[in-house]
Parts: structure tokens; sequence; C-alpha cells
């Protein structure tokens, strides 16, 4: 199939404008895939995506899923990506993350307007960023790495005492469309300069984040890989 790459248990379908998972992708790789790279495609939905019953890894960067994301339930997911789409209900997601992915240790959502950064508005510092990541802590208690930063002592405390205050509202909107945000602040990578074997992930100036070299989780570095 074009486009595919697999190499063990890794499975990639990078910028093939997919608006929904292909059907045959499931039924060829679900069944061995640990880790799955689904970026810089048109995706809207995940349906389809229980047929990876066994997924560790799930990027997700790039595509077009908005609040109404549903996730299959996948109990040995440790890794999500979902930057650059069009989420705006933190709380949701989060809520959500917390039912079906019990196993989840790192996610990223930069990009997405949930995430209030830099990245996504000039008008946002690093004080609604920590704010941000109080309220996520709150939520999912067992991340070790939140966007591209590990999770301090300070912050899980700060979580248990403070997080349930922290809720980041909703931006007020006629629909759950998100406009893109202004180049300046977040511009992914040029079509041209995009190995699809190798999925270097989005870059964008953050004087608190720094995006990963490529997609291999946008890359989390754990204690094991030190």
């Amino acid at each position: 199939m074009a486009g595919l790459v697999v190499s063990g248990t890794q499975v990639s379908y990078i910028g093939q404008d997919c608006r929904e998972i292909p059907e045959h992708l499931g039924r060829d790789c679900g069944h061995f895939a640990k880790r799955l790279d689904l970026s810089f495609n048109l995706l809207r939905s995940l349906e389809g995506l229980s047929a990876f019953g066994s997924l560790e890894e799930l990027i997700l960067d790039n595509n077009l899923l908005g609040n109404d994301l549903v996730l299959p339930g996948l109990p040995r997911l440790h890794t999500l990506t979902l930057n650059k789409n069009q989420i705006t209900d933190l709380e949701s997601l989060l809520d959500h993350l917390a039912e079906v992915t019990p196993a989840l240790e790192y996610l990223s959502l930069l990009g997405n307007v949930a995430c209030p950064n830099e990245l996504i508005s000039l008008e946002k510092d690093e004080e609604d960023y920590k704010r941000y990541r109080c309220f996520v802590l709150h939520k999912l208690p067992n991340l070790k790495f939140l966007d591209a930063r590990k999770v301090t002592r300070k912050e899980r405390e700060e979580a248990l005492v403070r997080g349930s205050f922290m809720k980041v509202v909703k931006p007020k909107a006629s629909s759950d469309h998100v406009e893109a945000p202004p180049e300046h602040p977040y511009t992914p990578l040029p079509s041209a300069s995009r190995d699809l074997t190798n999925h270097r992930g989005v870059l964008g100036k953050c004087r608190y984040v720094y995006y990963g070299k490529n997609s291999e989780g946008n890359r989390f570095i754990r204690d094991d890989q030190l």
C-alpha cells in the first residue's frame, strides 16, 4: 500500500491526506502494531482505531481532530501526541483519556487552543501554561511527561492541592471549528522537508517548550533511555 511504512511493530501512514483510517490498515497491521503514526493527514475521526488493540504509542499530530474525538479503549497506550489539531475543550478530552487510556504517561497537546501557550496565541504566557499543566495533572495524575516537559514533583503536589481550581475555560465560539493560528508563532515543517519514513514532527518558537526532533513520540525521553 502506497505511503505505508512498517518496521517491526511500528506502523507509519504519514502525509496521505486521508480523512479516515483506511480499513485495510487496521486489517493488515492492527493485530501486531504497537506504535502507530498517522500524522500530517486530514483525520476528523478515529473510527477504525479499535482494530489496533495492542497500541502503546499513538501519534496523531497535524490532523483535524476536534472536541468530538473518540478513542477506543487502549489499555496499553502510554504515549499519545495530538499536537496541532483543533481541540478546544480540554476538560472533556482529559475525562475521556482518563477513561480509555489508563496507562497513559506521555501526552502532548501543543498547537491546540486547549493548550494555552505562545504556539497558539501571543496573548498567552507562561502563567497560562502553568495553570493548564496543573489542571491536566489533576485529571491525569499518572503522567510523567506533558507536552515536551517532564512532570516535576512540585507540579504533582500543586495539582493535588490546586488542580481542581485551574480549569481552562473553553473559548467561546459559534461552533467547534478552530481557525488556524497565525503563522509566525507556530509553523509546521513545509511538505518538501518531510521524510515520510521519519516524521520530524512540528517546529514552533516558544520559550518554555521544545518540539522533538522527530515523531517517535515527539520524542519523549524516558529514564531508561538516558
